[in-house]
């Protein structure tokens, strides 16, 4: 199973959340926070850092891991997602090959633009909870099947 990251920049003053629409890859097209694999010897920390600097050119200040899932596609477990917010970073979001960063209102997330399973899980992302899931997919990703989350996880 591949370990991955993904980010989200907020602004709690002004109820914002940074998405990128993806340009290539699992996903392209849809909004997403930025992120992506693991790499050897690379901590989940780690990764979120240097992903979120590659994509957007822009470097999270103290990241903090707020969730954890694992995406099953069809009978495969296909990835777990280390979830991490941030509500301070250096730098301006700019568009890459990758990404093309934009912001949203809390209560205006392009939720159809997404992957299903993130407007089960965002909610509490922004209310600063902690959580954990799992998603299944059908096999080519495009119907969520089943899903489940759980607030209040220790990390």
């Amino acid at each position: 199973m591949q370990p991955a990251t993904l980010c989200y920049l907020l602004r709690p003053d002004d109820e914002a959340v940074l998405l990128i629409r993806k340009k290539r890859g699992l996903g392209e097209g849809k909004l997403v926070g930025p992120g992506g694999k693991v790499e050897d010897a690379e901590t989940p920390r780690e990764c979120v850092v240097r992903e979120v600097e590659e994509e957007i050119g822009v470097t999270p200040r103290d990241p903090e891991k707020v969730g954890e899932f694992e995406f099953v596609f069809g009978d495969d477990s296909e990835m777990f997602v280390h979830v991490f917010r941030a509500e301070a970073f250096a730098g301006t979001p700019t568009e890459s090959p990758e990404a093309d960063p934009a912001w949203f209102d809390y209560d205006e997330v392009p939720y159809d633009e997404m992957w299903d399973d993130d407007r089960y899980w965002m909610p509490h992302l922004f209310a600063g909870e902690t959580f954990a899931g799992e998603f299944v997919f059908d096999e080519a990703g495009e119907e969520l099947r089943d899903w489940a989350v759980e607030t209040g996880v220790g990390f």
